[in-house]
């Protein structure tokens, strides 16, 4: 059967939802999601999705798109997934070109990619100029027969536990404070430049984020930590960020909103929990161990620089 590729049409949703989770089953992903994601890009995003076909029916998917949110121009992104009975049959391959000839004539320089820590995936990647900068841990949490830490009988003075969905028409605190956290995130790729308008658009509104599940910790009336939850409709739990603003790190408060996140989602009825961590970041990791994650993948953040660079 021959292969083609061509551009994501909005009826390509459901399969290519289908394609993420077989193969990044430690993923969260909605075919809303999927939709959403591409009919809301900023136009300075500049994203394209290509889909590879066999016999009419999906088997690749390529995301391509230019790093809006960082000061520093011309990093463009590639997700390339291929489901694994279809791998080495040249779908990766020409999904790879198209995604890659997108971003050259969107004038990125350098092309960032997260293969998966399989000799397969690297090999692929490295054979087509791709080098590994740093790696980042997926870990998994049996949320139905986990035994979370009991949360604290009290609190400190001053500090307490609420949800992002009691923040009402008010979320600029939430934003400022993922700003913070995500600017001290350990990566090669920073997005510093993030704008309240775009988050509100793609965090806060964003269809798989769950509002009433993502624990927000005030110390005072202020924001101190936080932890964003996303899930998907069937059971599955995924922590989209978490952390503590500078002024309040030490106190145990990122891992207070996780564990109050983590039960909010058992009590909903998730039975699974995914995150991951930057292979350097060893307070989260800590937090992550203790409230009982077990490693499931890693992957790498790999760069390929464009002639010219």
């Amino acid at each position: 059967m021959t292969i083609t590729v061509r551009p994501f049409r909005r009826s390509d949703a459901r399969d290519v939802c289908d394609v993420r989770r077989r193969v990044l089953p430690y993923n969260i992903s909605t075919p809303q999601f999927v939709a959403w994601e591409i009919a809301e890009a900023p136009a300075a995003r500049q994203l394209r999705v290509f889909v590879a076909e066999e016999d009419g029916r999906i088997v690749g998917v390529a995301k391509a798109s230019v790093q809006h949110d960082s000061s520093t121009p011309g990093q463009g992104v590639v997700a390339l997934l291929v489901d694994s009975g279809q791998r080495g049959r040249g779908a990766g391959s020409a999904l790879l070109a198209a995604a890659e000839d997108h971003l050259a004539g969107a004038g990125a320089t350098h092309l960032h990619a997260h293969p998966r820590d399989d000799p397969r995936s690297l090999s692929f990647a490295e054979r087509r100029g791709y080098r590994r900068l740093r790696a980042s841990r997926h870990l998994r949490l049996d949320l139905a027969h986990a035994a979370l830490p009991p949360l604290p009988a009290s609190l400190p003075p001053g500090t307490e536990l609420r949800t992002a969905a009691d923040l009402g028409a008010d979320p600029r605190p939430l934003f400022e404070a993922d700003v913070e956290v995500t600017v001290d995130e350990p990566d090669d790729l920073v997005v510093d430049a993030m704008t309240y308008e775009d988050w509100i658009t793609h965090t806060w509104e964003h269809p798989d984020i769950d509002l009433d599940l993502t624990t927000v910790v005030t110390v005072d009336g202020e924001i101190a930590a936080f932890s964003l939850a996303r899930t998907d409709g069937r059971g599955r739990y995924g922590s989209e960020m978490t952390g503590t603003r500078r002024a309040y790190r030490g106190r145990g408060l990122a891992r207070l909103a996780k564990t109050d996140s983590l039960n909010r989602a058992r009590e909903a009825g998730c039975t699974e929990a995914f995150t991951s961590n930057d292979a350097e970041n060893a307070p989260m990791l800590a937090v992550n161990a203790a409230l009982g994650y077990r490693p499931c993948a890693v992957e790498w953040h790999c760069v390929r620089e464009l002639p010219g660079a």
